[in-house]
């Protein structure tokens, strides 16, 4: 029997990145999972490469009908849920003077209404004891060029993160984020101004333990605010190489 045998999980945007290695981490050890995706590429090839624990279905953050659709199945499907991995998210990147009202909305839609309107809407199928899980970003906290619409959903997020734990406090549901900093995952590898990518180099290079973080190292991170951080709620977890703490 693995670690998370019997366990069941809804990661939203585990068809690529953190949320894939976050599910694969779980199916491994006995959990069934349940991950969405805007991709039906991505997502059958997910499901395809997780296995029979894994159900994967088309559902867009941005899109409150979606979110319901949703927690509708993954009440049909599981009933109650022991850990909500909320980690669907965008990257955008413009200077200040030419980040437009599109970009910043939606940002802000994806990367901070959505999560909320998931947790929301899914928080009455956690029982207590369960663990909530925020995607924020090491950028919340530093003021980075050309992040400024990015990093202010992310610091929304963080926010949240606090809001919530207090919230569902009562019902002894605890809510914390994971923070990451560069880590090499598909996200980083679309194409971006160059300006971006030289930053993302250099920032990198100043990251106290001279490297990019793994989709695992977040995932171990999840996963034990998710299940074994029993005496810890509101908290953002830094996982950035020190990138923000030294």
């Amino acid at each position: 029997m693995g670690k998370y045998a019997d366990k069941k999980v809804v990661i939203t945007g585990g068809s690529s990145g953190l949320g894939l290695a976050t599910a694969r981490s779980l199916v491994d050890e006995g959990a069934r999972v349940l991950i969405t995706g805007r991709d039906e590429d991505k997502l059958d090839a997910a499901r395809d490469q997780l296995g029979e624990n894994v159900i994967a279905i088309r559902s867009d953050a941005a899109s409150l009908s979606d979110i319901q659709a949703l927690t509708d199945r993954v009440k049909a499907e599981f009933g109650t849920v022991d850990a909500l991995f909320a980690n669907a998210g965008v990257t955008g990147s413009a200077p200040f003077e030419a980040t437009s009202e599109e970009l910043l909305d939606h940002l802000l839609t994806i990367n901070a209404k959505g999560p909320y309107f998931t947790v929301q809407k899914l928080a009455p199928l956690l029982p207590e004891g369960s663990g909530v899980v925020l995607t924020t970003s090491a950028v919340n906290v530093l003021g980075l060029p050309m992040l400024s619409a990015y990093a202010a959903s992310k610091a929304a997020l963080r926010s949240m993160t606090r809001s919530l734990a207090r919230e569902l406090l009562p019902r002894k549901i605890r809510v914390n984020a994971v923070s990451p900093g560069p880590i090499d995952t598909a996200i980083l590898d679309k194409p971006v101004p160059p300006q971006v990518a030289e930053q993302a180099k250099a920032l990198a290079a100043q990251i106290p333990m001279q490297r990019l973080g793994t989709p695992s190292e977040v995932t171990k991170a999840a996963l034990f605010l998710a299940f074994d951080a029993t005496y810890t709620t509101g908290a953002e977890f830094a996982v950035d190489g020190g990138g923000t703490q030294l």
